[in-house]
C-alpha cells in the first residue's frame, strides 16, 4: 500500500517538473531568438548590403525568426498545470519522445556547423558572392554552435526524469 501512496504522491511532481523544465528550456531559446533579433537587426541596417557581416546579421535575423516561433510554439505547448492525471506509460512516452527530438535537433545542429564550414570553404573558390557565402556561414556556425550546446545541455537536463519515471515502473 505504501507504494501506490508514493506512486500517486510522486508522478504527478515529476510530471509537472517535466513540462516546466521543457516551458523554461524553451524560454531559453526565446530569449536566444530575442536577443539575436535585435542585436542582427539593428546592425543588418546599419552595415554594407555586400559585406560579410550584413550576410551574417540577415542569416541571424531569418533564423532567429524561426527560432522565436519555435520557442513560442513550444511554451504554449507545455502544461505544467496539466499533466497530474498522466499515467506512468504516457509520462514515459512523453519523455522519451521529447528527447528522441532533442537527440535529432542536437544532430541536425552538426549538420548546420557542416554546412557552415562548406559554405565558407566554397567561398573561397567562387567569384559569386563570396561575402554573402561567407556571412551565412559565419551564422550558420553561430546559431548551429549554440543550439547544439543547448540541445546537448537540455537532454541531459531533462534526461534525469527518466531514471526517476523509471525508478516507478513496478
Amino acid at each position: 500500500m505504501p507504494a501506490v501512496l508514493l506512486y500517486n504522491d510522486v508522478l504527478p511532481v515529476l510530471n509537472h517538473g517535466r513540462e516546466l523544465l521543457a516551458e523554461r528550456g524553451m524560454a531559453v531559446l526565446a530569449t536566444w531568438a530575442l536577443l539575436n533579433l535585435v542585436v542582427s537587426g539593428y546592425y543588418l541596417a546599419r552595415t554594407d548590403r555586400r559585406s560579410e557581416a550584413h550576410y551574417f546579421h540577415q542569416m541571424n535575423v531569418g533564423w532567429n525568426m524561426v527560432n522565436a516561433v519555435l520557442a513560442v510554439v513550444g511554451m504554449l505547448r507545455a502544461h505544467p498545470n496539466q499533466v497530474a492525471g498522466l499515467t506512468l506509460a504516457k509520462s514515459l512516452t512523453e519523455q522519451f519522445n521529447f528527447e528522441k527530438i532533442l537527440l535529432l535537433n542536437a544532430g541536425l545542429d552538426v549538420a548546420y556547423l557542416c554546412i557552415g564550414s562548406w559554405l565558407r570553404a566554397r567561398a573561397a573558390t567562387t567569384e559569386k558572392l563570396p561575402a554573402r557565402l561567407r556571412g551565412f556561414g559565419r551564422s550558420l556556425w553561430l546559431q548551429g554552435g549554440f543550439l547544439l550546446l543547448f540541445d546537448v545541455s537540455f537532454y541531459f537536463v531533462y534526461h534525469r526524469y527518466a531514471g526517476l519515471l523509471l525508478g516507478l515502473v513496478p
